[in-house]
């Protein structure tokens, strides 16, 4: 059974600026990270002109949305302040705002004052890694800017989350996560809303393949879900390999996310990831 055959009624747009895009063929969203030291070399770009071309080739390739960070979240990703994050994520959005005015952006960002400036600078979502969990301000401001939030489960923070992964029951343990977090987010007036289990934040690899598997579970919420696996230690620590060779990997992961209802794919390669949504539709319509 597919994730289409189940009968939770998922919200299948978004309204980003007043453009309303549709979830009812997945999405794909191209990672950039203005960061020295995210976990996957390509992803890092610095100047200008890496960020540029970085930007030009995702949407060239299809890319429906942009996602921006400037702080490493990999597992013990050193701490950087305030200041050094808004000092390299408001240029870029600004930059790629000017250059590619119809990029849909989002900002991959805990902090809401700096979220905030995003969203004044030319970004439409705001991806937060902590869920409103390292900034109490965070969902008050989803709710004041009424733009799309990516709500993740984490627990803890980067430097300390991959010594939190007990639970008893992590189904349940995430699903009363996502229940609190909602209403608090509702109550704030936020309306749309995408999950996000987080692999690997706070989970080991047996825990990230389980939930994979239980990922459909998840659409009783009503919300859209992103899969963020591209390239993380679930595939390339089991194959025993790098994250630089872990793209075929990647490419079966994100199928098997989109097999079970995912509706974005965050990722790294761009081009692979619209050649899975591709094949996974053309099945999808073969059993129709």
């Amino acid at each position: 059974m597919t994730a289409k055959d189940t009968f939770f009624q998922v919200k299948k747009t978004l309204n980003v600026g007043g453009k309303i895009i549709d979830l009812s063929q997945p999405k794909v969203m191209g990672i950039i990270n203005i960061t020295p030291d995210s976990f996957f070399s390509g992803s890092r770009k610095q100047s200008e002109s890496e960020i540029l071309q970085q930007a030009e080739k995702m949407l060239n390739e299809g890319a429906d949305f942009l996602d921006l960070g400037a702080y490493s979240s990999r597992p013990g990703g050193r701490d950087i302040s305030f200041e050094e994050e808004e000092n390299r994520l408001i240029p870029a959005v600004k930059l790629i705002n000017t250059h590619f005015p119809e990029a849909v952006i989002s900002v991959d960002t805990f902090r809401a004052s700096i979220a905030e400036k995003a969203i004044n600078s030319g970004a439409h979502i705001i991806n937060d890694i902590s869920g409103g969990s390292l900034d109490e301000k965070m969902f008050e401001t989803v709710g004041k800017l009424q733009v799309p939030y990516i709500l993740m489960h984490m627990k803890g923070t980067p430097q300390t989350m991959k010594n939190l992964n007990q639970y008893d029951d992590i189904i349940q343990e995430i699903s009363f996560y996502f229940s609190q977090k909602i209403n608090q987010l509702k109550a704030f007036g936020a309306k749309d809303i995408v999950l996000d289990l987080g692999f690997g934040f706070a989970k080991n690899i047996e825990q990230n393949y389980f939930l994979l598997n239980h990922l459909a579970e998840f659409r009783m919420f009503g919300f859209p879900v992103l899969a963020g696996l591209s390239r993380k230690s679930m595939i390339w620590k089991a194959l025993a390999i790098q994250p630089e060779d872990a793209l075929n990997g990647t490419s079966i992961l994100n199928t098997i996310a989109l097999q079970n209802g995912a509706s974005i794919l965050r990722v790294h390669d761009v081009k692979e990831a619209k050649e899975c949504v591709k094949i996974f539709e053309l099945l999808s319509s073969s059993v129709n």
